[in-house]
């Protein structure tokens, strides 16, 4: 993509990982919403759940998660006591027979916990809820929290699948966003989480980090391939010093460009696809035979809080601060502040204090954005199967686009809107023009590129 089309398009949009985004969110939707929302959850309801612990040990200053740092234990005790109750509250409010076909441990570390804790959280949802046989538990791991007895504990809870965060290996990017993780000891991790039973093993790598070059991010890219991961997802840095303070400790002037950015995250695409990786979206990579591969090429990938992922249960509940639920009638969220949340609990035994209840207009967008994330394309036959004559405004406006459109972005193929290959880089851009609510409460997003 040439470089002027680059800086045209690059202008900071959502990433979307839901419809509307979280900024939308709001005080409308509470506990009592959230409460009338679980009871509705019909019997034989298969749920994907979401846990996180919004604790490190330290601060990454690249960092946009929900967290707080802390070298003491006692904060997280007292967080799970009201993370159980969350948990019991919820389980008492949804009908009998739901199950369980996905959980996932997010933070933060959730590799913090001790291994005691991470047992008896395992306990109190096993006991909460059914769990179907072939669930798929997910676990974020930070190496710098691992030892022996914490791999026993992952294998003792049914880990599956872990995530970890590389981000970059040259010692010098690492020192300037205060990470310090050496290439030895994530290839001691990887390999003994392999050993105790992880079938699927991801590394996230960043690309737009201080002092990075297209050469140091490739070479970060090939150490990452020779651990022989199943999935790479490969972000771009998200500067938002304006909602993060602590990235304020990263020196703007060590940033690359929007155009650094791009030849950086190109370079490192090039490289993984190279060792035969599938393509995954705007900034995932598997292995041809992995899950979310094949569901790539089916047409079944789907995309939430998380990112891209084959988990296709609607229904996900997230359980401690800043978590995001998404059930049949919109999204909710806890309260993100840690002793608001405890508070709430304590009060409540809930702590949603924002979310978005959906509209079939809402419904139309987020189905047509979730398929050009996810594809760069969507037929307006099944957009039309799935929503009637109500969706003919959007399919115009598809249409609408392709005729405006003069950097050859989006094209029309028989019944489908798509976005090409010029234009994938900058999709995020083209999703945009779906967005009913873009710009419309002054959120501040980072560069769609």
């Amino acid at each position: 993509m040439h470089t002027d089309l680059i800086r045209k398009h690059a202008a900071p949009v959502p990433r979307y990982t839901s419809y509307p985004t979280a900024p939308h969110f709001h005080g409308g939707v509470n506990v009592a919403t959230y409460r009338e929302w679980l009871g509705k959850i019909a019997p034989g309801t298969a749920l994907s759940l979401y846990i996180h612990i919004p604790y490190c040990d330290r601060l990454c200053w690249f960092c946009a998660c929900n967290t707080r740092q802390t070298r003491r234990y006692e904060p997280i005790a007292q967080y799970l006591h009201y993370l159980y109750r969350e948990i019991a509250t919820v389980a008492r409010l949804v009908a009998d027979g739901v199950e369980v076909g996905a959980l996932h441990f997010g933070g933060g570390s959730p590799t913090m916990l001790s291994p005691d804790d991470m047992r008896t959280l395992n306990d109190v949802l096993r006991g909460a809820f059914k769990f179907r046989p072939d669930a798929e538990i997910s676990v974020e791991i930070d190496p710098n929290d691992m030892d022996e007895a914490r791999f026993d504990a992952l294998a003792e809870i049914g880990m599956t699948r872990v995530s970890l965060g590389v981000q970059d290996f040259d010692p010098r990017v690492q020192a300037a966003i205060n990470r310090e993780q050496s290439f030895a000891q994530t290839k001691a991790v990887v390999d003994a989480a392999r050993a105790r039973g992880a079938q699927s093993v991801n590394l996230d790598l960043l690309y737009g980090l201080p002092h990075q070059t297209v050469d140091s991010v490739a070479a970060t890219v090939e150490q990452a391939l020779s651990l022989d991961p199943d999935r790479i997802a490969l972000f771009g840095y998200a500067h938002v010093p304006w909602m993060r303070k602590h990235q304020t400790m990263i020196d703007e002037a060590t940033l690359p460009d929007i155009v650094g950015r791009f030849e950086q995250s190109s370079r490192a695409a090039q490289i993984i696809a190279g060792h035969g990786y599938q393509v995954i979206g705007i900034d995932h990579f598997a292995k041809p035979g992995d899950a979310m591969a094949v569901a790539h090429r089916e047409g079944r990938l789907r995309r939430n809080f998380q990112g891209y992922t084959v988990d296709d249960l609607d229904t996900l509940i997230g359980f401690g601060a800043s978590s995001i639920g998404k059930l049949g009638q919109g999204y909710v969220q806890n309260s993100t502040a840690t002793g608001e949340y405890e508070r709430l609990v304590s009060e409540n035994g809930l702590a949603v204090t924002k979310g978005f209840a959906l509209s079939e207009e809402d419904r139309m967008r987020a189905w047509v954005i979730e398929r050009l994330m996810c594809d760069f394309s969507f037929s307006k036959a099944e957009f039309t199967d799935c929503f009637g004559i109500t969706g003919a405004p959007l399919a115009a406006l598809a249409d609408r686009l392709v005729a405006e459109d003069e950097d050859g972005l989006v094209i029309t193929d028989g019944d489908r809107f798509v976005v090409t290959e010029r234009g994938r880089p900058v999709v995020r851009a083209v999703v945009a023009a779906f967005d009913a609510y873009l710009g419309s409460n002054g959120a501040r997003h980072s560069a769609a590129v």
